[in-house]
């Protein structure tokens, strides 16, 4: 990349001076001797402000996008990239030398990488807790390595979502793999976490939280007691913004 211009990238969202990526960034031009180089917070309360907040940013060359703009987002984009338009959720944006704007995701490949040194062979079933943007990537990514899935919502819809309340002792043995993709224990509301029968958990699961601050959740912590091998989302994190940053950087 021609590190002697002005480039702006940035996180779309709402309510995230949490953000895991703008310090992470900042942090990497730094190392990299990248002065030129700027991540800022894009926190609009609404997606109708994406036009004149965001795009009209000077020297603004890429976007992360979370919670709640995933799927929202995709109207205001040109093109999609194939896996983005499969999944139907953007978490990277690149302006294009055209000035056009192209979504991908690449919170499939972060998911991908980070879970499969702990999958094992009886991990065949998984429950996807909460139906948002993120849980689309990981329902792409468990197919993609062949585990079956269902979505847990407050209101199912369809034969892939179950409701919490129907989380018997039975289905729990079952799904051996649970994902949390619900903001349920963030910080600082760290108390939350998904109602699920803990009770039921064992060594054969796999907890796996998309949240990463703090780094064990109750979500987590509950799994753990029981034995099962828990992973937050830190690692995954990494990943989809070094994949973010090849993006931005391709000549295409």
């Amino acid at each position: 990349m021609e590190e002697r211009k002005n480039r702006v990238f940035g996180l779309l969202g709402k309510d995230i001076s949490y953000s895991f990526s703008r310090g992470y960034f900042t942090e990497k031009f730094k190392k990299m001797g990248f002065e030129k180089c700027k991540y800022v917070n894009f926190d609009i309360p609404t997606i109708k402000k994406f036009p004149s907040e965001v795009i009209e940013t000077p020297h603004l060359s890429g976007i992360n996008v979370t919670i709640p703009y995933k799927q929202e987002v995709i109207p205001y984009l040109d093109k999609l990239d194939k896996t983005a338009k499969k999944i139907g959720a953007v978490n990277t944006i690149k302006l294009t030398k055209r000035g056009n704007l192209k979504g991908y995701n690449t919170d499939v490949i972060g998911f991908e990488k980070s879970i499969s040194p702990f999958l094992k062979k009886h991990h065949k079933f998984a429950l996807i807790l909460g139906t948002g943007g993120a849980s689309k990537a990981i329902a792409y990514a468990l197919k993609q390595n062949k585990i079956n899935y269902k979505f847990v919502s407050r209101n199912p819809s369809g034969k892939k979502q179950i409701s919490y309340e129907n989380l018997s002792e039975e289905a729990i043995n079952k799904y051996t793999v649970i994902i949390n993709c619900t903001p349920l224990g963030t910080s600082p509301n760290v108390d939350k976490y998904p109602s699920i029968p803990y009770q039921f958990l064992s060594e054969k699961h796999l907890l796996f939280d998309l949240i990463y601050n703090p780094e064990l959740t109750v979500f987590l912590s509950k799994g753990q007691e029981k034995g099962a091998t828990v992973k937050n989302g830190y690692e995954m994190l990494e990943i989809q913004a070094e994949e973010s940053w090849k993006i931005w950087n391709q000549s295409k």
